[in-house]
């Protein structure tokens, strides 16, 4: 474990318990067989700690169900006790695999049902945790941001409805404006990025990669992901273009302003390997446009990493550009719901996140400094140290 020497001599808050919500028990696994691991790590470095209740535990999974009745209604319940502990509740409201029965239909469950699954389960520790902390690495209603119009501010009415039901902390990977945590100052909001994920899966999936100015360039494929885009190319060393979005402003398709145009600036991309690095993949439409662009200006290679890809409107248009050459790889987190169709894809890899959850937590339940974890840079460069 990377932080052990930080965790050695620390306390933990409160014995520690993880929940899944219905429909991430897979990612939940990874994080507790993790958890394990590194807490045997601490033990075997101070023998003391393994006399702290709970802390060396064979599991930290706590089983919890949201059974629903004939009319669609549901219900929140927890199978052991949670009084006292420093409660982690792991939920994917991007996992629209999960079904329940209403009325004899089969409904698939939206971003709103897991929300309320969450609500109901936070309601169902009826305040007897210690510390309650919700890692939602897709954030709800995050595209919802902001207010252009007369319009509801869902993400921000969400973060303030779970910090007066008793959150302490929420966790989320990759916001799409991280400025949304303004609306609850006074309460914890962490947001992460797998930058050193994504670059870990793309060296392991094209080891000959050459890292350096000449062969590799970053690309932002809008003014939003420009920080993220920034940060990557200032670890790596190499030099970043980016594309603004041309909107028609008087047109609004499916709830936004459709794209005109993307405008590239920044140097010749000719003979280059280029990297595109943003939050998600949604339809997906965008993405390949830029892929596209970056072809006919001589790219050699186009990567795409982004932390969620939703494919929104299927897998066939990927499967088309990726037989033409247009993209050579497409890296998303294993944080939301990955189908098997996506899995079985050739231009596919997955940036796996259960180490880092886990490192995340732990870190957290031992109540010291989180930025430990946060920092990706020495991680990316012992990365490139071994890769070079």
């Amino acid at each position: 474990m990377t932080n052990i020497n930080y965790l050695i001599n620390s306390m933990p808050v409160a014995p520690l318990k993880l929940i899944a919500l219905p429909g991430c028990e897979d990612m939940a696994k990874t994080i507790d067989r993790f958890l394990v691991q590194f807490r045997q790590e601490i033990v075997e470095a101070n023998p003391s700690k393994e006399k702290l209740y709970g802390y060396a535990e064979k599991t930290f999974l706590a089983d919890c169900e949201c059974p629903r009745f004939g009319s669609g209604e549901s219900k929140g319940n927890i199978s052991e006790s949670v009084r006292g502990v420093d409660l982690f509740l792991l939920v994917d409201v991007a996992n629209y695999s999960m079904t329940y029965q209403a009325f004899g239909q089969t409904n698939h469950m939206s971003p709103d049902d897991h929300y309320q699954n969450l609500k109901r389960i936070i309601a169902a520790v009826n305040g007897k945790a210690h510390r309650v902390n919700v890692i939602m690495p897709f954030l709800y209603e995050g595209r919802q941001h902001k207010r252009t119009g007369r319009e509801s501010l869902d993400c921000a009415m969400a973060l303030q409805e779970l910090s007066s039901m008793g959150v302490t902390n929420i966790l989320t990977f990759d916001a799409h404006d991280p400025r949304v945590m303004n609306a609850i100052p006074l309460h914890g909001f962490d947001n992460f990025f797998p930058t050193y994920q994504f670059l870990k899966a793309l060296l392991k999936s094209y080891p000959d990669m050459q890292i350096n100015n000449k062969n590799l360039m970053i690309i932002s494929p809008d003014e939003g992901a420009m920080s993220r885009a920034v940060y990557f190319s200032n670890v790596l060393g190499v030099d970043m273009g980016m594309f603004y979005k041309r909107r028609d402003y008087s047109v609004i398709v499916n709830g936004k302003n459709p794209i005109v145009a993307h405008e590239f600036l920044g140097d010749s991309v000719k003979g280059k390997n280029c990297i595109v690095i943003d939050d998600m993949i949604s339809s997906g439409g965008s993405m390949l446009d830029v892929a596209s662009q970056l072809k006919e200006r001589g790219a050699e290679n186009v990567f795409v990493c982004t932390t969620f890809g939703l494919f929104t409107d299927g897998l066939e248009k990927f499967d088309e550009y990726y037989e033409k050459g247009i993209i050579s790889k497409v890296i998303t987190t294993n944080l939301i719901y990955q189908t098997p169709e996506l899995l079985s894809r050739p231009w596919y890899a997955t940036a796996k996140m259960g180490k880092y959850l886990a490192s995340i937590i732990d870190t957290l339940n031992h109540d010291v400094s989180i930025n430990k974890v946060r920092d990706n840079t020495l991680k990316i460069n012992k990365l490139l140290k071994r890769h070079r």
